[in-house]
């Protein structure tokens, strides 16, 4: 389902939260050009002067673009960021997503982030959904060819992206293959599967050792259910066994371990019952 699993390659952590979006469209369009397209779009762009938050990741003119509630930093892609999204590096995920070569050329990477904002009584689950409504909005505006999440360092298909958000407006179900990646590592006592991303929505991220003759693609099918469950019902807060997903198999969940880099991990482990 993906390829660079492995999770033995680790780099920096990117700069908080972005899309990232590869679209010619606005490829060499001036300033102007560019806040035009955008209004036209119904995003009412404003120019930021300055945003704290906006050095690491934009090169150029920053605007503000709004959506409903939503509001979104956006401008051409830095050094920085290009580099977070590196599609060639082994710590970065792509969901059968091949980039051109010249994916990174002046004006085809654009950053959109979320402004630091005042808190209010939205779910994250609320304002996610209507931040990738927006980003679905861009992908067209762009006429994107690919999309990165970088809380999971994860590339997609750019209309492979959009399809998921519109299953996700139909039925309520994130697109959480585009979301969250799946990295192959050593649990120290074998092969296991590692979820990187889920923690942006429940606070936790999972591990499950791979039983003897499993495949890759058989855990993700696994973890990926259970890392659904927690972005629509939030964090496992207690040890747990429970039906797993053919008869006679089961599953168990245990919290509370702490990952290297200071998060909570949920333990997964498989077995069956004959």
């Amino acid at each position: 389902m993906q390829s660079g699993l492995s999770d033995q390659s680790t780099r920096p952590a990117c700069p908080e939260p972005f899309a990232l979006v590869v679209g010619r469209a606005l490829a060499g369009a001036a300033p102007d050009e560019v806040e035009a397209a955008f209004r036209r779009m119904g995003l009412r762009p404003e120019r930021v002067e300055r945003a704290d938050n906006a050095g690491a990741l934009i090169d150029g003119r920053l605007l503000r673009l709004r959506f409903g509630e939503v509001a979104l930093l956006a401008g051409q892609a830095s050094a920085a960021a290009i580099e977070c999204a590196d599609p060639d590096h082994p710590a970065t995920s792509r969901l059968a997503a091949s980039l051109p070569p010249d994916w990174n050329d002046a004006g085809q990477a654009w950053v959109f982030f979320e402004e630091p904002r005042i808190a209010d009584d939205r779910t994250q689950s609320t304002r996610l959904r209507e931040i990738f409504k927006m980003q679905v909005l861009l992908i067209d505006l762009l006429d994107a060819s690919h999309y990165f999440w970088s809380p999971a360092r994860l590339w997609s298909e750019a209309e492979q992206f959009r399809a998921a958000v519109t299953e996700m407006l139909a039925s309520g179900m994130p697109p959480v293959l585009h979301l969250i990646a799946f990295r192959l590592a050593d649990s120290g006592v074998g092969a296991a599967v590692r979820t990187r991303g889920l923690a942006l929505f429940g606070g936790q991220e999972l591990e499950g050792r791979m039983p003897a003759g499993w495949t890759v693609a058989e855990m993700v099918k696994r973890l990926s259910r259970l890392a659904l469950d927690i972005m629509l019902h939030g964090p496992v807060a207690d040890a747990r066994r429970m039906r797993g997903l053919n008869p006679g198999e089961w599953v168990s969940l245990s919290p509370g371990r702490g990952r290297k880099d200071g998060g909570a991990t949920v333990m997964v482990e498989f077995g069956s019952s004959f």
